[in-house]
C-alpha cells in the first residue's frame, strides 16, 4: 500500500463506492456495543488511532430535477461551468456540492472532498467498527425498503472488513495530496461552549436540534460586544452609538437577504421567530384577501404554528382550511395535492421539512403548481434553513419564514421574507413607533417596507447574533453541513433499524436528520427520561405537530435530531442506550 496507482483506486473505488445497496448485509445478531462508561467524552481529546474515521468522499452529482430543492447561493460565489447553479463552498474552494436529500446521497463522479467524523473509540480502530467482524442477509422486506430509500447505491462503511477500511484509508491519503481539505468536527464542537459540559456525569450529547440549536462562540461574542459596545436604539438618534446599533441591525438585515436569496433587504422582516413571521401573513395578507368560501391549503406535516393562525383567520373570514394527505412513509401525495387546490384555493402553506418525520417536501414543484390557481404560497423554513441551501426567487415563495434558534442563532429572533411586489397589498401588522411616516389624531401614513412591520424598539442585539450566525455557516460552508448531517442520518438510520422492536416513525426517500421513533411498551417520556440520565438530550411529546403523528397512528414519538457538531459515537450511544431501557421492565 505505499504507492496507488490509479488503477488500483478505481478498483477500490468501484467495490467500496458503487455496490448496490444489499450488496453487503447487516449482522444478524445486533453487535454489542460499549457501555457508556467505555465512550470518550464528546468534544475532548480522543486517543490516536490507526485508521480514518468515518471518512468519506462527498461528490458532486448533477442538478436536482424540477420536483426537487433548487439550490441557493450563500456568498456570492460564481457557479460552476457545467453544474448549472451549484455553488461551491467557501470551506471547499473549487468543489462543487449536490446536496443530499434530492434522490438520496450525491452521486459519485467529479472532484471530491472529505468530511471527517472525530476520532472517538466506538470508531477508532476496524475491529471496533459496528458490523467489521461480518456480514449477513436475511433481511425483512420493510428494513430492505427503507435501506433502500436511505443507502442508494453506496456502502456507507458498515459491515466494512478491516481490509476494507485500510484500502478506505489509502483511498483518503490519495485525495487529500490531491488538495481536498477535511471539514473537523472536533474543531466544529469545540466552537459551542456548551457541549464541554456534562449531565448526570456523562457527557452531554444534544440529539434535540429540531427544537433548538445551539450556539457557536462567535454569536455569544458578538451578542456580547454589542452589549457591551453598541448598544442603542437604531434609526431615529444621531449619536455615534445610535449609528453603530443601526449598522449592525441592516447588516442582520442584509446577511439573511443574501442566505436565502432575495431579492432586496426591503423583502426581510425582522420578528420574534416562525411562529410570528405565520402570523404576520395570516392576520395581514389573509385577513385581508380571504372572502367565504376561499380555501387555504395545508399539508399533513404543518406544525401547530402553521395551522393555527390559518384556523383562526378562516372562522374569522368564513374560509375552509383543506388538508394534502400523506402516504405510510409520511412523504406528500402529489396527486392529491394536484386534486385539492381549485379556484377557490388562496393561500397554500407549506413546511420545507417535516419536524417530527423529517420529511423535505418538493415546495419548488408544489409552489409552480399552486402559481397554475393564482394562489399565493408560504413556506415554513423553520426546519430546513440550517440544513437545506434555500434561494427563495428560484422556490417562486410570496412568503419564507425561518427562526433564527433552529440555525445556531439567539431565540426570540427570525425573519420573513415577503415578496417585494406585495408590500403594498399587505397591511401593516402591528401599530407604533418606527413604522410610520406621519402621524396626526386624524390620520397615519405608514413607512415603506421592512419597517412598515417593525413596530417598536426591535430586538437589536438578537439580529446582530442571528447575522454572526449566518456567518458561521456561511463560514462552514451549508452544503458541506448538509452532506455531513445526511451522512450522520444514514448512520443513525441503520443504527436504529437494528434494534429489534423499534419503529421509526416517518421513512421518507428524502429527509433531514430527524429520526423519530417508538418502543413497545415503552412511554415515550419515559424514554425521554432514561436517555436524559445517560446524558442523552431528546425530544419527547407530540413536537407540536399532532396531525402528522396521528396520520401515522402514533400521539407521541421519541425524537434524536441531528446537527453539524453531532457524531457517529453519541449515535452510538443512543443506540446503546435504548437497548438497554428495553431491557427495563415495563
Amino acid at each position: 500500500m505505499d504507492e496507488i496507482t490509479p488503477d488500483m483506486i478505481s478498483r477500490i473505488a468501484s467495490r467500496l463506492y458503487n455496490e448496490p445497496p444489499n450488496a453487503k448485509a447487516l449482522p444478524a445478531a445486533e453487535t454489542p456495543l460499549p457501555e457508556p462508561s467505555s465512550v470518550a467524552p464528546t468534544g475532548m481529546p480522543s486517543p490516536p488511532v490507526s485508521v480514518p474515521h468515518n471518512s468519506f468522499p462527498v461528490h458532486s452529482g448533477g442538478m436536482p430535477g424540477p420536483s426537487a430543492l433548487p439550490v441557493g447561493s450563500p456568498p456570492a460565489v460564481p457557479p460552476n461551468p457545467g453544474m448549472g447553479n451549484l455553488p461551491t463552498s467557501p470551506s471547499f474552494p473549487g468543489v462543487p456540492f449536490s446536496p443530499p436529500g434530492f434522490g438520496g446521497v450525491p452521486s459519485f463522479g467529479g472532484t471530491p472532498t472529505f468530511i471527517h467524523a472525530p476520532a472517538f473509540p466506538a470508531h477508532g480502530s476496524a475491529a471496533e467498527v459496528p458490523g467489521a467482524q461480518g456480514t449477513s442477509g436475511g433481511l425483512s422486506a420493510f428494513v430492505q425498503s427503507i435501506r433502500a430509500s436511505h443507502f442508494p447505491g453506496r456502502n456507507n462503511g458498515l459491515g466494512a472488513t478491516a481490509v476494507e477500511l485500510r484500502e478506505r484509508q489509502a483511498l483518503n491519503k490519495q485525495y487529500s495530496a490531491q488538495g481536498s481539505r477535511p471539514m473537523d468536527v472536533n474543531a466544529v464542537r469545540g466552537d459551542f461552549p456548551i457541549l464541554r459540559q456534562r449531565v448526570h456525569g456523562k457527557p452531554l450529547a444534544w440529539l434535540d436540534n429540531a427544537a433548538t440549536t445551539q450556539k457557536p462562540q462567535s454569536v455569544i461574542d458578538a451578542i456580547s460586544h454589542f452589549y457591551e459596545n453598541d448598544n442603542s436604539n437604531i434609526h431615529r438618534a444621531a449619536h455615534t452609538l445610535a449609528a453603530r446599533a443601526t449598522d449592525a441591525y441592516e447588516s442582520a438585515r442584509q446577511k439573511v437577504q443574501a442566505f436565502i436569496g432575495a431579492s432586496s433587504v426591503k423583502e426581510i422582516v425582522f420578528v420574534r421567530g416562525t411562529t410570528e413571521g405565520i402570523n404576520l401573513i395570516a392576520k395581514t395578507y389573509g385577513a385581508k384577501f380571504l372572502q367565504p368560501g376561499d380555501e387555504i391549503v395545508l399539508s399533513n406535516l404543518e406544525h401547530h404554528a402553521n395551522i393555527v393562525p390559518w384556523q383562526m383567520v378562516a372562522k374569522e373570514k368564513g374560509a375552509h382550511i383543506r388538508v394534502i394527505p400523506v402516504n405510510d412513509r409520511g412523504e406528500i401525495m402529489m396527486e392529491e395535492y394536484q386534486k385539492i387546490l381549485g379556484p377557490r384555493t388562496k393561500i397554500v402553506g407549506l413546511t420545507q421539512a417535516s419536524n417530527s418525520l423529517g420529511t423535505i417536501l418538493p415546495v419548488h414543484e408544489m409552489t409552480q403548481i399552486a402559481k397554475r390557481y393564482g394562489a399565493r404560497v408560504l413556506i415554513d423554513g423553520a426546519q430546513s434553513v440550517a440544513h437545506i441551501p434555500v434561494n427563495v426567487q428560484e422556490l417562486g415563495a410570496d412568503f419564507f419564514v425561518f427562526s433564527g434558534h433552529k440555525i445556531f442563532g439567539p431565540t426570540g429572533i427570525g425573519a420573513v421574507y415577503i415578496k417585494e411586489e406585495l408590500h403594498d397589498f399587505v397591511p401593516p401588522w402591528q401599530g407604533g413607533g418606527n413604522m410610520i411616516r406621519n402621524v396626526t389624531f386624524e390620520e397615519t401614513s405608514y413607512s415603506e417596507a421592512p419597517a412598515k412591520f417593525e413596530a417598536g424598539t426591535p430586538n437589536i442585539a438578537d439580529a446582530v447574533g442571528l447575522g454572526a450566525a449566518l456567518d458561521y455557516v456561511n463560514r462552514l460552508g451549508l452544503p458541506n453541513i448538509a452532506a455531513y448531517e445526511h451522512h450522520l442520518l444514514e448512520y443513525g438510520t441503520e443504527q436504529l433499524l437494528r434494534i429489534n422492536g423499534l419503529r421509526l416513525i416517518g421513512t421518507a426517500r428524502e429527509k433531514v436528520g430527524v429520526l423519530s421513533f417508538v418502543l413497545p411498551s415503552k412511554r415515550t417520556e419515559e424514554i425521554g427520561r432514561h436517555l436524559d440520565q445517560e446524558g442523552i438530550a431528546v425530544r419527547s411529546g407530540h413536537h407540536c405537530s399532532q396531525p402528522s403523528l396521528r396520520r401515522m397512528g402514533v400521539e407521541t414519538t421519541v425524537r434524536p435530531s441531528l446537527s453539524i457538531y453531532n457524531t457517529c459515537s453519541e449515535i452510538d450511544r443512543l443506540a446503546d442506550a435504548i437497548r438497554r431501557i428495553q431491557r427495563l421492565p415495563s
